[in-house]
């Protein structure tokens, strides 16, 4: 009984293993070639690297608006779903790399200051979407989960950039006090 199930559980161990990576292979790269290399080219400068996952999300909710607002486009829902997948997809990237920097300790608040207008206009063209009175419902019914974990991850996120960003300035303003006080008594 106990060799049964024994082989039981390392056949299912086995297939979860083999299973993983190919549920993982059928995740699309939200990413183009060029702009991974762009990413790759920053990756030791948080304002440029930050800066770019802001435009490449930017550019995928441009695009989402292009295409919902062309009267030719075909497969609509399936289209809206996938661009907000990429949207999410790089916007969680954003938020790992504002993590990495935060653990290295990098001054990030210039950066921040961009993240959290950019917060606010991300707010603003997913709600107006979820909004929109000119889809049909069960077209909406197509991308309304992701569309609702989108707005879900950005306001929540927003208000961790503002938290984050006063931590940083209140960690600069320890910082010149600090430097100020050693600098006035090495003068001394």
């Amino acid at each position: 009984m106990k060799t049964l199930w024994f082989r039981a559980s390392c056949f299912c161990l086995l297939w979860l293993i083999g299973a993983a990576p190919a549920s993982a292979q059928h995740r699309r790269d939200p990413f183009t070639q060029p702009e991974i290399d762009q990413i790759r080219d920053t990756s030791w400068e948080p304002q440029l690297r930050l800066a770019l996952y802001v435009k490449f999300a930017r550019a995928r909710l441009v695009g989402m608006e292009q295409m919902r607002n062309d009267p030719k486009t075909k497969d609509r829902a399936k289209k809206t779903h996938d661009d907000l997948d990429d949207f999410l997809l790089i916007y969680d990237e954003l938020n790992d790399n504002i993590d990495t920097y935060i653990d290295r300790k990098n001054d990030i608040r210039k950066p921040l200051k961009v993240i959290i207008d950019a917060d606010t206009e991300f707010q603003a063209k997913l709600r107006a979407l979820k909004d929109a009175a000119t889809a049909p419902p069960e077209e909406a019914k197509q991308y309304e989960f992701i569309l609702s974990n989108a707005l879900d991850t950005v306001d929540r996120s927003a208000e961790d950039h503002r938290n984050l960003l006063a931590d940083q300035e209140e960690a600069a303003k320890h910082k010149k006090k600090t430097e100020a006080g050693q600098s006035g008594s090495r003068s001394e």
